[in-house]
């Protein structure tokens, strides 16, 4: 008699056990919803045409020493505008930026007419700017990678060149890879696209605090661009730095 407390002790704790690795799957998952590339809504009021300010982290890449993306709020502007302004303000083959909150940033190709092409759930498929917009703002972003870029005829024929393509043909990992393979066309943004080296590595500065110059930043090493974006994007989505994935401590600027 005097074990049956005792199994039912450990039966409970079995079952809680189950409970938490059944909660950590949802969460999990949930996760991986909101790294991806689908909806969201942005905070504010979508009908306001001003620009707006976005709390987020600002970064800087380096390869081989050389800058090749920068988001940084001191000498860019990141400001967000309604879709409605940012229709004004787009050219073909420009590439536009979508935020929102708790998500990666949506990235797409501005055709003509309110057309977007990008990669959306598994898909290239062209889409109207405001619509994918689901109440979000954007802002252009064609100076945010710092490669030579391809002329606008050519990143429209990238784009389209690729419409209808889905998921077993489709050969990069996110809608900002996509996009910026349309504008660069340089093949580091495939997966899987880049040869491994151990002499080329990429170093992704999160700049925290305020601004570069008085701010800390944390230091995160990769052999890829293609890692490299996947690792940011998640930041992005979660606000959250993996410790682990340090390569170099952090130091004041």
């Amino acid at each position: 008699m005097t074990k049956k407390p005792f199994v039912l002790l450990f039966r409970v704790l079995g079952s809680l056990s189950y409970l938490c690795h059944g909660l950590k799957v949802i969460c999990f998952c949930f996760l991986i919803f909101q790294v991806d590339d689908g909806g969201g809504g942005y905070t504010k009021d979508p009908s306001q045409e001003g620009p707006g300010a976005v709390s987020e982290l600002e970064y800087s890449a380096f390869c081989s020493q050389e800058c090749i993306f920068s988001k940084l709020r001191e000498n860019q502007d990141l400001n967000v505008y309604s879709a409605k302004t940012l229709l004004s303000m787009c050219k073909p083959g420009d590439l536009v930026e979508l935020v929102s909150t708790s998500q990666a940033p949506h990235w797409a190709v501005y055709e003509l007419n309110d057309q977007v092409i990008h990669l959306h759930e598994g898909e290239i498929r062209k889409d109207s700017l405001t619509e994918i917009g689901r109440g979000r703002r954007g802002r252009i972003v064609n100076s945010r990678y710092r490669f030579r870029p391809l002329p606008s005829d050519l990143v429209l024929q990238n784009a389209a060149g690729h419409l209808g393509l889905h998921s077993g043909d489709i050969c990069w990992t996110s809608s900002e890879n996509f996009a910026a393979w349309c504008r660069f066309g340089k093949r580091e943004f495939k997966a899987g696209g880049e040869a491994h080296s151990a002499e080329q590595q990429y170093f992704l500065k999160v700049h925290l605090g305020d601004g570069t110059r008085n701010g800390h930043a944390h230091t995160l090493v990769f052999r890829s661009l293609e890692d490299m974006i996947r690792e940011r994007r998640r930041v992005d989505a979660s606000g959250i730095l993996k410790e682990l994935s340090l390569g170099v401590s952090g130091g004041k600027e």
